[in-house]
C-alpha cells in the first residue's frame, strides 16, 4: 500500500489489527468466481464446444471396443443384446450424467476438479494434513473461502472434530488419495493402448492378411510418436481437437441411425430396463461377469471432473447432454441392431457396422479420435501429479509448464517416460482390447467409487448437505459401483492384476516420499531455534555480516530451522539483509501474485532479518529464481513502510516506530545490498532412520526407498530454477 494512498479512519484501524504484511496486499484483490453457471451464453456455448475436444475423446471412443468385451464369448440369446444396451443407457445416464454432470461437477475446487482437488477442498474445512503449516493468515487468501460451521450446523461441525482429532482418519483419507491418483496413472497407461489398438484393427476389415501381431507394432508406432510429441504441450487443445472429436460424433451417431433404420428398431425397446432384469435371470452369473466390459461404455469420466479448470459447468452441462450423450446412445444403438442380424460379428462390431462407403473417413477419425482421448487422459494425468507434487505427495520430477494461455497446462518427462514404456509394454503383452479391457475397468471404477466416498465427506462437511440426502446419494452410487467393481475383480488373473500391482507400486512411493517428508517436518519443528535467540547468534564474536542479501531456504513457517545454526558454525558469517524463506503450498489452485507473500521481522530492527512465506496454489507455476528474488526485495520494502505505519499506530515488540526517513533508509539499504547480490542457501539434509528403535519397515522406507527417490529424482535447487553457482548449500543429517 502506497504512503500517498487515501485511507479512512475505520480501514486503519483495521490494518492496524494485522502484525503481518497481508492486509496491505490482500485488499487489492478483487475476490473471484472460478467455473461456475455465471457468464454469458455466447461464452458459455464456445467453452462448450472447446470441451467437446479435451473432455470426451476417452467416453467418445468407448464404442470400439465395448460390445467385443462384454460378448468375448459370443451372443448366446437374441435378447441378451435388448438387455446389454439396456445396462449401457442407463450406466450412461446414472453414473456420467447425474453423479458427475449435475452433482460432482459442482465440488470443484474453485474450478480444479479430480481426487486430489476434491482433498484440499476437504482440507481447508478440517485440518487433516499431516504437516502442520497451516496459519490464520492463509484463510485470508482471496479463494480459500472457508466458512466456519455454526452452531446450527452441528453435523459439519462434529465431522470436523472427528477427521481433526483422528489420525486414522487422517491416514485413511490420504490413502484413498493417492490410492485414486495411483488409478489415474493407470488409466493414462491403459487409455493409449485400448484406444490406438481398438482403432488400428479396423484395418484388417480392407487388409484381412494383416496379423494381429502386425497390428500391435502398427499400434506400438502410433503410441511412439504420441508420447513422443508431449512435450510441445496441448495449447491449442480446444480449437484443435474439438472439430475433430465433433466430426467423429458425427460419424458415430449417422451410422448408429442408418444400422437403426437398416437393421431392426425395435432394438429401441432396451429403454425399458425390464430388459436388464431379463438378462440377469436368463443368464445369471454370466451376466454379473459381462459388466466389467459393459463399464467401460463409461471410461473417461472421471476426466470431465479433472479437465473442469478450462471450462465451466454450465458448458460441460450442455455438451454432455446435448452432444456426447446422443451421439454415443445412438452409435451403441445402431450396433446392437446390426449385431440382431449379423451376431457372429461381435468381435469387430464397429468396423463391420459401418457402410462400405464410409469405411475410411470412420477408420481415419477413429484413429485420430483415438489419439486424442489417449492425449486427453495424458493432460490430466500430468496435471493430477503436479497437485500432488505440489503438496509434498509425490517425489520431485521436472514440470514443464506447456501453455501461458491454458492453465494446468503441464509436462513432466519422466514421468511421460515412464508411463509411455508401461503402455507400450502392456500393448505388446495382452494384444487385444479385451485382455487390455479387463485391466481398463478397475482402474475406471476404482477411481468412481474413491470419488464417492470424498463426495460423501464434502457433501457432510462443505456443503452442510442433510444427512439423509448424503446416505442416498452415497447408498444409490455406492452400490451401482460396488457391482461393477466386484465383476471386474472376477477377471482378476486375465489382466485385473495390472492396474492393483501398477498401482500398489506408486502408491508405495508416494506414501514412503510423504512419510519421511512429514517425519522430516516434524523432526526440523521440535529443533527449531526460538528467534529470540538469533540476537545470541548475531552478537558471536566470530559471526560477521557480509554484503548482499541472503535468502535461506527451509520449509518451517515459524522458528528457525536448525540448518541456520550449522551454516553459522561452519561459514561464521551472516548476509546484510537476510531473509528465512519458506515455500509453501495451500491447498487451493491459485494464490494472487499479490497475496503470495508473508513477512516478519525477526528481532530488532537493527539486524535486518525477516521471515517470508512465499504461498502458492497448486497449479501455480514457481517463477525463475531472479523474478522471485525481484518480487520478493520489493514486497519487503512495502512490508517495511506497513510494519512501521502499524508501530505507530499499536506500538510493536520489535522497539520504537521508525521515522519515514528510517524507513527510506532501511529501502535504500535493502537495495543497495540487492545490487551487490543475491545468494541463495539451502540445507541439504540427508534423512536417514534411528538405529536404535527403528524398525525393518521403517529403515527400508528410509534408507532405501526415500534415499533411492532422492538421489535419482529431481534436487531441490532444480525444482526452484537456483543456478549452481548462486546456491551455498549446507549439508546436515537428520535421524529420525
Amino acid at each position: 500500500m502506497s504512503s500517498a494512498e487515501a485511507e479512512s479512519p475505520t480501514a486503519a484501524a483495521e490494518r492496524l489489527k494485522r502484525h503481518d504484511s497481508l492486509y496491505g496486499d490482500a485488499e487489492k484483490v478483487s475476490s473471484e468466481k472460478y467455473h461456475g453457471s455465471g457468464g454469458s451464453w455466447s461464452r458459455t456455448l464456445m467453452l462448450a464446444f472447446q470441451s467437446i475436444g479435451v473432455v470426451y475423446g476417452d467416453i467418445g471412443t468407448s464404442p470400439l471396443y465395448v460390445y467385443s468385451s462384454t460378448f468375448p464369448d459370443g451372443i448366446r440369446h437374441p435378447d441378451d443384446l435388448l438387455g446389454v444396451l439396456s445396462l449401457i443407457l442407463y450406466t450412461l445416464i446414472l453414473i456420467p450424467m447425474l453423479k458427475y454432470v449435475f452433482v460432482v461437477l459442482h465440488a470443484n475446487d474453485n474450478g480444479d476438479g479430480g481426487t486430489f482437488a476434491l482433498y484440499s477442498l476437504i482440507s481447508r474445512y478440517a485440518k487433516i494434513r499431516m504437516i502442520p503449516d497451516q496459519q490464520t493468515e492463509d484463510a485470508t487468501v482471496s479463494n480459500y473461502s472457508v466458512e466456519a460451521p455454526t452452531s446450527r450446523l452441528r453435523m459439519a461441525q462434529w465431522l470436523k472434530e472427528k477427521l481433526e482429532s483422528s489420525n486414522a482418519a487422517k491416514i485413511g483419507l490420504f490413502t484413498i488419495t493417492i490410492l485414486g491418483t495411483s488409478m489415474v496413472m493407470g488409466d493414462g497407461t491403459l487409455t493409449p493402448a485400448i484406444s490406438v489398438l481398438s482403432a488400428v484393427s479396423g484395418i484388417r476389415e480392407k487388409a484381412p492378411n494383416l496379423t494381429q501381431l502386425e497390428v500391435v507394432w502398427i499400434s506400438v508406432a502410433i503410441l511412439f510418436v504420441l508420447f513422443s510429441v508431449q512435450r510441445f504441450g496441448t495449447d491449442k487443445v480446444g480449437y484443435s481437437f474439438a472439430p475433430i472429436i465433433s466430426v467423429w460424433f458425427l460419424l458415430i451417431a449417422g451410422t448408429g441411425l442408418y444400422n437403426l433404420a437398416v437393421h431392426d428398431t425395435t432394438i429401441l425397446r432396451a429403454f425399458n430396463p425390464m430388459y436388464i432384469v431379463q438378462y440377469f435371470s436368463r443368464n445369471g452369473k454370466e451376466a454379473w461377469v459381462s459388466l466389467g466390459g459393459v463399464v467401460l461404455c463409461i471410461t473417461g469420466t472421471e476426466a470431465m471432473f479433472a479437465d473442469l479448470g478450462h471450462f465451466n459447468i454450465r458448458a460441460i452441462q450442455i455438451s454432455f447432454t446435448c452432444i456426447l450423450f446422443p451421439s454415443v446412445a445412438l452409435c451403441y444403438m445402431g450396433q446392437a441392431a446390426y449385431l440382431r442380424k449379423f451376431p457372429e460379428n461381435v468381435a469387430d462390431t464397429f468396423f463391420k457396422s459401418i457402410p462400405a462407403p464410409m469405411f475410411w473417413p470412420v477408420f481415419v477419425v477413429a484413429i485420430m479420435a483415438a489419439i486424442i482421448a489417449s492425449q486427453a487422459m495424458l493432460s490430466g494425468a500430468f496435471a493430477i501429479l503436479s497437485k500432488a507434487l505440489s503438496l509434498g505427495c509425490f517425489p520431485r520430477v521436472e514440470v514443464v509448464h506447456t501453455s501461458s494461455k491454458y492453465e494446468g497446462q503441464v509436462y513432466l518427462p519422466e514421468v511421460n517416460f515412464l508411463i509411455g514404456a508401461a503402455s507400450v509394454a502392456v500393448t505388446l503383452g495382452f494384444q487385444t482390447t479385451t485382455n487390455i479391457g479387463n485391466a481398463y475397468g478397475i482402474c475406471v471404477v476404482t477411481v468412481f467409487s474413491i470419488t464417492t466416498h470424498l463426495m460423501a465427506v464434502v457433501m457432510l462437511l462443505v456443503w452442510r448437505t442433510p444427512p439423509a440426502l448424503v446416505a442416498a446419494f452415497y447408498a444409490v452410487f455406492g452400490f451401482a459401483e460396488f457391482l461393477y467393481l466386484s465383476s471386474i475383480l472376477s477377471k482378476f488373473a486375465e489382466g485385473g492384476y495390472l492396474p492393483f500391482f501398477f498401482s500398489l507400486v506408486l502408491m508405495g512411493l508416494m506414501a514412503a516420499w510423504h512419510y519421511v517428508h512429514v517425519m522430516r517436518y516434524w523432526h526440523e519443528v521440535d529443533r527449531a531455534v526460538p528467534a529470540a535467540e538469533l540476537g545470541a547468534v548475531l552478537a558471536r564474536r566470530d559471526v560477521r555480516r557480509v554484503p548482499g542479501v541472503g535468502l535461506l531456504y527451509s520449509e518451517l513457517v515459524q522458528g528457525i530451522p536448525p540448518v541456520f545454526h550449522r551454516l553459522v558454525d561452519n561459514i561464521p558469517s551472516v548476509h546484510a539483509v537476510f531473509v528465512f524463506v519458506s515455500i509453501k503450498h495451500l491447498p487451493i489452485p491459485r494464490v494472487s501474485a499479490l497475496e503470495r507473500f508473508i513477512f516478519r521481522r525477526v528481532g530488532p530492527v537493527s539486524h535486518r532479518v525477516f521471515r517470508c512465506v512465499a504461498r502458492y496454489g497448486y497449479t501455480d507455476a514457481t517463477e525463475g529464481h531472479r523474478e522471485f528474488a525481484a518480487f520478493l526485495l520489493d514486497r519487503l520494502k512495502v512490508f517495511v513502510q506497513e510494519e512501521a505505519a502499524f508501530a505507530d499506530g499499536a506500538g510493536g515488540d520489535n522497539g520504537p516506530a521508525q521515522t519515514a526517513a528510517a524507513v527510506e533508509e532501511e529501502q535504500r539499504f535493502i537495495d543497495a545490498e540487492a545490487a551487490r547480490g543475491v545468494v541463495y542457501l539451502m540445507g541439504e539434509a540427508t534423512v536417514t532412520a534411528a538405529a536404535v528403535g527403528s524398525s525393518v519397515v521403517k529403515r527400508v522406507t528410509v534408507n532405501n526407498v526415500y534415499g533411492f527417490l532422492r538421489k535419482n529424482l529431481r534436487e531441490s535447487h532444480k525444482a526452484l530454477s537456483i543456478p549452481k553457482d548462486k546456491l551455498l548449500r549446507v549439508g546436515i543429517t537428520y535421524e529420525i
